[in-house]
């Protein structure tokens, strides 16, 4: 009589292999009868979306995301994970998430979700439906870790690589500054006062919880009637290509020519600005620079512009209004009028970072290929 002596370990894996056998056959029974849609009907579906490139698409197609590795690895200094941990995602990866939070404004949740819903943020991302999505906490921490110095030596890349492909080379440049709000805050007319001068309001002061929800760095301005609550973009675009050369990020009661100095090369020929830039001090500090000012004139109390002003002003402002196109994109397209952050530290990044992701799409737009 022959005894047979049967693993249990062995039993209890074909146990679960003949469970998960089944669940599949059951799906693909399903999937397959579903006269909607049946399992060959979404393999039909994915493979028509393929066949439409989104913008997405031809952004990769563009951009070589391989150069952007040495920056982000000596920024990003993650631990050696030899000797034992979890494994970092992967940082091309993950930049390219953040790229795809800012083009479409959406929150760190509502991020991930995004990627787990859309075909063409997985194929951006070079991801099957099989593969782990960054949650909301990973790409939360990966933005930290970046902070302002990574995404500053991200935007100076990139605009070395425009140089070396023969983009934003041309006699001109021209200089803007446009309003980016942030939530605004209820406080009362006593507390704004306080923070205006520096201080932190006294009720505030202990509450740690609360204070992180207040905003100290953003200020109040108004201009056309409007009022406006946050912080401003400076930024300094070619006159051809309208490519972002330079950048700045202040509160946005900051006049505009406050930030000229910090956005103004020697090496800028022609430069173009509204009469928010128009002052005597201003006009020979960049005649000292070896810049020529084609700065809008404006008219003063008793003394209005003359005709021949009026015409030059018409000129300049023909060439000054592509900063326009610039701002009129990252408003409609990128909705970047407006984030989500407290803070001048993480404005600045997330104004940067909307400054470098206008620079892609607009590379993109002028035909230029990295990857050729």
């Amino acid at each position: 009589m022959t005894i047979l002596h049967f693993n249990k370990g062995a039993s209890k894996n074909c146990i679960f292999i003949r469970y998960w056998l089944f669940v599949g056959a059951w799906l693909l029974i399903n999937l397959t009868m579903n006269d909607e849609v049946g399992l060959f009907g979404y393999l039909d579906r994915v493979h028509e979306l393929a066949e439409r490139p989104t913008a997405l698409d031809k952004l990769n197609e563009s951009i070589d995301w391989s150069c952007f590795e040495p920056v982000l690895k000596e920024h990003l200094n993650f631990k050696d994970r030899s000797k034992g941990g979890r494994k970092p995602l992967d940082s091309i990866l993950m930049f390219k998430v953040l790229i795809l939070q800012k083009y479409y404004n959406l929150s760190e949740e509502e991020t991930e979700f995004q990627i787990l819903d859309r075909f063409s943020f997985q194929r951006f991302l070079g991801l099957s439906v099989s593969d782990k999505v960054p949650d909301k906490n990973t790409i939360w921490l990966f933005k930290q870790r970046l902070g302002i110095p990574g995404v500053s030596a991200l935007f100076d890349h990139f605009s070395a690589c425009l140089q070396e492909n023969g983009f934003a080379v041309s006699a001109g440049k021209i200089l803007d500054a446009s309003f980016v709000e942030v939530p605004r805050q209820q406080n009362s007319r006593e507390e704004n006062q306080q923070i205006k001068s520096g201080q932190i309001p006294k009720g505030w002061q202990g509450n740690a919880a609360s204070l992180r929800q207040k905003d100290l760095d953003a200020r109040w301005t108004t201009k056309g009637g409007h009022r406006y609550f946050g912080y401003k973009n400076h930024i300094k675009i070619d006159r051809q290509s309208k490519l972002i050369q330079r950048w700045q990020a202040t509160p946005a009661n900051t006049h505009d020519s406050q930030a000229m100095k910090s956005l103004v090369e020697s090496t800028d020929g022609k430069l173009y600005a509204d009469s928010a830039y128009n002052s005597w001090l201003i006009l020979d500090w960049l005649t000292t620079k070896g810049i020529d000012p084609q700065i809008n004139e404006r008219a003063y109390r008793n003394r209005p512009l003359t005709q021949e002003q009026k015409v030059n002003n018409r000129a300049k402002s023909s060439v000054r209004a592509r900063v326009e196109h610039v701002f009129g994109f990252m408003t409609n397209n990128m909705a970047a009028d407006r984030i989500r952050c407290i803070g001048l530290k993480r404005a600045t990044q997330s104004i940067g970072l909307g400054n470098l992701v206008y620079n892609l799409f607009r590379f993109k737009q002028l035909g230029g290929s990295m990857t050729s």
